[in-house]
Formats: structure tokens, sequence, C-alpha cells
């Protein structure tokens, strides 16, 4: 895969909590093969499964149950389109091999290796495409975790000094999620992304995760639902500031802002 231009990740739940409720999805009820077409002929470049919710506060689920919701999503999206290029959106090494034995090419961890420490040798072993996400805590606590002592030369130091660490044991593809709504308060968030070229790297891209998240819909005191012009918005921002993946519920949208982004280089 190419990141000449601008890619989109769209997303596909397989929880029964996540914020924004269109984009929870049963991988056996007929809509779900019917969202991932839609996701593919609107030009999703990569489809992000999920199984545990990562929104603040969200309960914690089971890697039992996590695996269970996964494996059957990839298998289906699998068979049905052989070409689709496959996400696993999880912190837990065995989530991410079971994932990748079934189809999935990516693994994208929130924590970055911190909530399962068999993570990154295991991406090391594997030398799969990795986003590093940077985060504090887990989702249930990590927005108690936003004070910092300096913040852009701490969460830069958390995050290249695990992507210099994967480089130097052989992994190739490595994307880096400065982690939008991830241990950061409303400020922090803004301030991330008005500073997001601070991240530029050639070695490194950047994957920009801003879609219906409550930095925009809480600010605006709207719904996840109502959204999507706010995010939009943002997405044509991070764009501008050199962003190669927009994470997304929208892929039209955002397929229809990189083209209008690929207008004004």
């Amino acid at each position: 895969m190419s990141l000449e231009k601008p890619a989109v990740m769209g997303i596909l739940n397989i929880t029964p909590d996540s914020f924004h409720k269109d984009s929870r999805f049963n991988p056996y009820e007929e809509g779900f093969l019917k969202k991932a077409k839609e996701m593919l002929d609107n030009g999703t470049s990569i489809i992000d499964i999920g199984g545990y919710s990562s929104r603040p506060g969200a309960d914690e689920v089971t890697e039992t149950e996590e695996i269970d919701r996964v494996t059957p999503a990839i298998e289906i999206l699998t068979k049905n389109f052989p070409e689709i290029t496959i996400s696993i959106d999880t912190f837990r090494k065995n989530v991410a091999k079971i994932a990748l034995e079934s189809g999935a090419k990516i693994v994208n961890d929130i924590s970055g290796g911190d909530l399962d420490k068999e993570m990154l040798p295991f991406i090391i072993d594997r030398n799969c495409p990795y986003i590093l996400m940077h985060m504090r805590g887990n989702p249930k606590k990590m927005q108690d975790l936003i004070y910092y002592n300096d913040f852009f030369p701490e969460i830069i130091h958390e995050i290249y000094s695990k992507a210099n660490y994967l480089r130097k044991n052989g992994v190739k593809d490595i994307i880096i999620d400065p982690g939008f709504g991830f241990a950061k308060s409303l400020e922090q968030n803004y301030s991330l992304l008005k500073n997001l070229e601070i991240f530029n790297d050639e070695n490194y891209p950047i994957l920009a995760g801003l879609s219906r998240k409550s930095m925009i819909y809480k600010h605006l005191k709207i719904t996840p639902e109502e959204s999507l012009e706010a995010s939009t918005q943002l997405n044509m921002l991070a764009l501008l500031k050199n962003a190669k993946i927009i994470r997304t519920h929208d892929v039209l949208a955002a397929k229809h802002t990189i083209a209008l982004y690929e207008l004004l280089k």
C-alpha cells in the first residue's frame, strides 16, 4: 500500500458499546457485509476491526470475548472480499496473533505496547505493519492521566522511543498515531492537532483519528451522530499538517476531503 497520497481507514466495531452507535455491527447480520462493501466501494484502503471499546470509561472485555467477537468478523470479510486490507484494533498480543492468522494484515494498538508487554516482541517477530498510538493507562482510567510536566516532549519521547526500538529490531512499517482523545484534555487535543506537524517524519507516517470524538461533540454540545461536518473540517486540518491516514466512521466524506486536499498541494 502506498501512502504517497493519504489513505482512508474505515471503522467497523464488533462491540455493543462503542460511542457512535452507527459503527456497531454484528458480523452475522446482513448489515455487516453491506457496510463493509459500502466502505470498499467508497474508497477505503483499510477496514479497522475492533472488539473492545476504547471510549473513555469503557468497561473491560475479557481476552476470550474479544477474540470471539473479532475472529468471525475478519474471517467473513476475507472470505467475501479477498482483496481487503484489515487492521485489528487491539492492545493484546494473543488477539493480534489470532487476527493475523484469520486474515488481518495490520495491528492497530492503542496502547503502543504498554498494556501487553508481549506485544512489541510479537510485532518484531512477525514484522507486520504496526500502528503505534500514544495513550497512558487504559480506556477506563486514561482521563485521570492528563497531567504532563512538558506535554509535547513527553509525548514525543513516549512514542518515538518505542518506534525507534521497533525499527532497530527490523520492523519495516510503523505508523504513528498521537492519540487524540486518549489521556488528553480537550485543550491538549486541540493543541496536539494545531501542532501535528511536529510529528512529521518520513519514516513514520501519521494516522489521525478524529472522527466524531468527544473533543468535537462535547465542545459543540451536540451528539456523535451530529458531528460529521465538524469531523470533516478537522480531518482537512490534519491532512494539511501531513497526516497520511484518516481513521473515520464516514469513508465517503473522508475520501472527498482527501480529493479536495490534493487540489491544495
